[in-house]
């Protein structure tokens, strides 16, 4: 019979966080299988305190998020070592000025604990000159380029003079926390042969990567800006009751979009069926997808258009997400226990050989793990 345990399963991981990159890396792992254990000063991690809060509550929605499944211990400065002679994998946002005398430092750890893979995760990296830099996710997003070509699209033509601005939520830290979570697999897959290892993420070098075309661009020798940053044609298209998104990248795309689109005599130019021709005229075109799509809902340009196989699809809203039949049958959500009452969480954005994960259960009350746990 094959082995339906999830793929970590048996594993510990042991993580001081008080920023989303090091908890939602964690939250990867032990969403994978592996026994999760937040190490908490005695008032408790920062992240229990960050709004918003559940409704009616005091209990925070991210930390309810990021925290599910784990478990809590209190300890107190210095006491670290017991749970991390336990732990596979360390995960750490501690700033590097603290770690040395709360002996969290790379040495310290490396000596005490040689199997252990110790993942830091900061800012800015534990290595070079900005190294002892402060971060929020709006530094890192700007750090990291991507904020420089934000608002754009739809956006930009919406709200022209709006300045720079961020992602909603923490885009740039979720990114240091996918590197710094893949960092640990990685280390994991080579412990056999190598030991324990030093995993430094900076969450400005992950954030850079979702940003790879621009630097591409860069080099170049174009500098890409937020008022170009757009699809010539397409993007987000609104409609009567909501928006869609449209993207054609191949001929045949184009052509199922101006059957779509009822063949309007300016789609019969034959100079449009050079795509560099579509670029050029990439406005005009949306203009009049624009003013097609205006008068339409919705689910009936989806599902026409994708009979046509033209790549477009709906916006949905949070509470259409969780009530969408697709997500259902693939698992993605699971109504967990929050102490502000239950809902429904996004449990893993991957699946394992076809199946959903599932949670453990809902966030830890302070100090719930006092050891012991099966292996």
């Amino acid at each position: 019979m094959p082995d339906s345990s999830p793929p970590l399963s048996g594993l510990r991981i042991a993580v001081r966080a008080s920023g989303v990159a090091a908890a939602y890396a964690a939250r990867l792992l032990s969403t994978m299988g592996a026994e999760a254990i937040l190490l908490e000063p005695a008032e408790g991690s920062p992240l229990r305190c960050e709004p918003p809060f559940l409704p009616g509550s005091e209990v925070s929605a991210l930390f309810a998020y990021l925290a599910a499944g784990m478990r809590s211990a209190v300890v107190p400065d210095g006491g670290f070592g017991g749970l991390l002679s336990e732990a596979d994998v360390f995960i750490d946002d501690t700033p590097l000025a603290e770690r040395e005398a709360l002996g969290l430092d790379e040495a310290t750890v490396a000596r005490r604990h040689p199997d252990l893979i110790h993942v830091s995760v900061l800012p800015f990296g534990a290595h070079g000159p900005k190294a002892h830099w402060k971060g929020t996710d709006i530094t890192v997003l700007h750090a990291s380029g991507e904020g420089y070509l934000l608002p754009n699209g739809l956006s930009c033509e919406l709200f022209p003079g709006r300045p720079p601005v961020k992602v909603y939520g923490h885009f740039a830290e979720l990114q240091g926390s996918i590197a710094a979570a893949l960092g640990a697999l990685s280390a994991l897959w080579v412990r056999p042969e190598a030991g324990g290892q030093y995993v430094d993420v900076a969450s400005q070098d992950a954030a850079l990567a979702v940003g790879a075309f621009a630097i591409q661009r860069l080099g170049d020798g174009s500098v890409e800006h937020r008022v170009e940053r757009s699809f010539r044609y397409g993007g987000v298209i609104p409609c009567a009751d909501g928006y869609v998104e449209l993207l054609t990248l191949e001929q045949r795309q184009w052509h199922g979009l101006v059957e779509l689109l009822g063949k309007p005599d300016w789609s019969q130019d034959p100079a449009l069926e050079d795509s560099l021709e579509r670029s050029r005229q990439g406005p005009v075109i949306n203009r009049h997808i624009r003013e097609w799509a205006s008068s339409r809902k919705v689910e009936d340009i989806v599902r026409e258009g994708q009979k046509l196989s033209v790549p477009l699809a709906k916006y949905y809203t949070p509470a259409e997400v969780v009530r969408d039949p697709h997500e259902q049958v693939r698992g993605l959500f699971q109504p967990v226990e929050t102490g502000a009452g239950v809902f429904d969480m996004l449990v893993s954005p991957f699946q394992f050989d076809g199946a959903p994960f599932a949670l453990r259960g809902g966030p830890p009350a302070l100090g719930d793990y006092t050891g012991g746990a099966a292996r």
